[in-house]
């Protein structure tokens, strides 16, 4: 479902900041941590400001490629420099606007699970803690029927997340948590930018293995491409 512009705050600050080169702060709350903000000009970073496991992604892209939650473009617009075909996805019509604005050659506003939208792709990527879009645990089923509609069959999807167990690390380097209790991944979002509020959401922080496990369920395999320094990691997704 797209995102009206009056519950799009993320979109808001793209605008922003794509025409007036500066924005407002973009406030994030969550139940679980103290109030936080995103630097909005990290969005419109460059390949070389990029993080390596961006930058790794971007490099193993191939074919005709779809990025998902596309933002203000900067993947899209890396990819065509280095002379790939892609097509940039955003609930946000502000973002996608800003994007068509920016150069990105096609851009839509599209939901990942419209299911009008039916085209198939040989890379598909998540960036940005990309596993968010699959909002819980419960949604694992739902996202891999999906990529199973629009990968082409030796295509592959390049999606990175952390691990948050850091947040449960005792003095002596265990990790204390809870198994009896949901994914401790699991995080609630809102986001504000000036007056702009948008609605709660979830986001799925998932470590390795047990994206793995939920891969191999539902058909596909994962390969850990790499990993960052903060248990932040980048897997490669295809059909078994």
């Amino acid at each position: 479902m797209l995102l009206p512009k009056d519950k799009d705050p993320m979109g808001a600050a793209i605008a922003d900041y794509h025409r007036t080169g500066r924005a407002s702060t973009l406030r994030v709350f969550s139940s679980q941590f103290d109030e936080d903000e995103i630097p909005v000009d990290t969005l419109f970073r460059t390949l070389a400001d990029m993080p390596s496991i961006e930058q790794r992604a971007l490099a193993m892209a191939r074919g005709k490629i779809l990025d998902v939650g596309a933002g203000s473009g900067c993947h899209a617009l890396a990819l065509q420099k280095m002379g790939k075909e892609v097509t940039a996805i955003d609930i946000s019509e502000l973002s996608v606007e800003v994007m068509q604005e920016r150069g990105v050659e096609d851009a839509r506003a599209i939901d990942l699970y419209d299911e009008h939208f039916m085209e198939r792709y040989d890379t598909i990527l998540l960036l940005m803690n990309g596993s968010g879009i699959i909002g819980n645990i419960e949604g694992m089923e739902r996202f891999f029927r999906r990529m199973k509609l629009l990968l082409k069959p030796s295509g592959s999807i390049y999606m990175d997340s952390s691990d948050l167990k850091y947040l449960f690390e005792e003095e002596d380097g265990s990790f204390l948590i809870d198994i009896a209790d949901e994914y401790y991944g699991l995080v609630d979002f809102q986001m504000q930018y000036k007056q702009v509020k948008g609605d709660a959401f979830d986001w799925l922080y998932i470590d390795f293995d047990t994206l793995a496990y939920y891969a191999e369920q539902y058909g596909f395999t994962a390969e850990l491409v790499c990993q960052g320094e903060h248990y932040d990691y980048l897997a490669r997704l295809s059909m078994a």
